[in-house]
Order: structure tokens, then C-alpha cells, then sequence
């Protein structure tokens, strides 16, 4: 939204045979990203879990009144931007799950187990007055492009071989979430930089009236199914 984060509230559900120094680790992660970004851990609850762990984090912002950039901003004829690159975050984990960590790079770790939020990218995308609505890909592309599409009452066109994916495969980038990149649109005539902040901005399609998303993949539109996580649906 564009906003400055200010304290952080953090709730943890903890079984009784869970070893001491994963909790030290836990929370040495925590307030290593806090102070990065000067925030403090101000708050929150303990309690005891019957088997698994459960980690409720909430992050206290502020931006100026009138000026947070909405997931119901975006009208036909923006353009829509990502930041960075998507799907390395699914294919670092499918390759986890399948044992092969020894095969992923370090870079695809760190971009899974550590990923950097785009605050200065935010604000500056608010200061600037650049975009029209946003949102972080933390559930997919195809299902964060639905919510911003929803809410602003349009549809989108994406073009699939715009979308900047590195070595991951499309399906990944589309709908594998957990990136942590921003997704936002502009107007048409609005000037958007190729880089902020050093991290990379790439146009990957455009919002439009009718009220559908479809992809474009060798000159031709299908629809778009969002296939990411969906809070509450099975």
C-alpha cells in the first residue's frame, strides 16, 4: 500500500518437545528482518500447541491519510507491472519436497527462505504517484491479479512471454505465490521506471473492461484460471 511499517505483534503456538533453539532461531530470523527495516517487535502471545507449531505475525503500518495505494484502483487501459522475478520461490520448494536441495543454487534458497519486502519500491511508487492500485504476490499472480481485478470491477490481459521468470517454469510463475514481489498497475500515459531501487520493473499486460483475465500465449487470449492459494477454499 505504500506504506512505512512501525511494530511488528507476533503470536506463537509452541508443543512441549519442540527443542529450545528452534524457537532461539526462529526469533533470531524475526528480529534480524525487524531491524533491517527499523521495526519493533512490540507485542503478541505465547501458548502451548498439542503438536504443530503456529506462528501468527502482524505488521503495524502508516501512510499519509488519502494515500495508500488500493487493490481498487486499477481502470481499463492501465498497465500492469511486476517487480523482480517470479515462480523461484514454487520451484525452490517443489525441489525441497522432491529432495534435491543440493541441486538448487544459493541464490533460489535465499529467494525462498529470505525474501526482501519491496517497501522502498512501495513508497516510492506512492510518492511518486505512479501507481493506480497494488498488490504483494504472496499467493500467486494469477489469484493476487484476481483480487486486484475484483475489487477494481475490471478484467486484465496478461502476456505470457513478458512475464520475468528466470529459470522457472510458467506455471510456476503464474500461480506459485510466495514471491513477495509487487504487482501493481499504472495509467497508460504515466512514465514507470525500468528499475527502482536497483530491483528490476517489467510491463506484463494491461487492465481492461470486460470482467475476465485471460493470458496471451502465442498470439492467441485464453482464459486464466487463478490456480494459487485461495484462503478459505478448498
Amino acid at each position: 500500500m505504500g506504506g512505512t511499517p512501525l511494530a511488528v505483534f507476533l503470536s506463537l503456538a509452541l508443543p512441549d518437545k519442540l527443542p529450545q533453539r528452534w524457537v532461539d532461531e526462529f526469533l533470531d530470523g524475526l528480529l534480524k528482518l525487524a531491524s533491517k527495516f527499523d521495526v519493533s517487535l512490540a507485542g503478541g502471545d505465547t501458548s502451548k500447541s498439542p503438536a504443530n507449531i503456529f506462528a501468527d505475525i502482524a505488521v503495524l503500518g502508516s501512510v499519509p491519510k488519502g494515500r495508500a495505494i488500493l487493490r481498487s484502483g486499477a481502470r481499463p487501459g492501465d498497465r500492469i507491472f511486476v517487480t523482480g522475478t517470479l515462480g523461484g520461490a514454487a520451484t525452490t520448494l517443489g525441489a525441497l519436497l522432491r529432495g534435491h536441495r543440493k541441486k538448487i543454487p544459493a541464490s533460489d534458497l535465499n529467494r525462498y527462505f529470505y525474501p526482501s519486502p519491496r517497501l522502498e519500491i512501495g513508497r516510492t511508487l506512492r510518492e511518486k504517484g505512479l501507481a493506480s492500485s497494488m498488490i504483494d504476490i504472496s499467493d500467486g499472480l494469477s489469484t493476487d491479479l484476481s483480487h486486484i481485478c475484483e475489487e477494481s470491477k475490471v478484467g486484465a490481459e496478461l502476456i505470457a512471454d513478458a512475464i520475468p521468470r528466470g529459470n522457472a517454469d510458467l506455471r510456476f510463475a503464474l500461480h506459485g505465490g510466495e514471491d513477495y514481489e509487487l504487482l501493481f498497475t499504472a495509467p497508460a500515459k504515466t512514465t514507470v521506471p525500468r528499475r527502482i531501487a536497483n530491483v528490476p520493473i517489467t510491463e506484463i499486460g494491461k487492465i481492461v473492461r470486460a470482467r475476465k483475465v485471460s493470458l496471451q500465449t502465442g498470439g492467441k487470449l485464453h482464459k486464466l484460471v487463478p490456480a494459487g492459494w485461495e484462503h478459505f477454499r478448498e
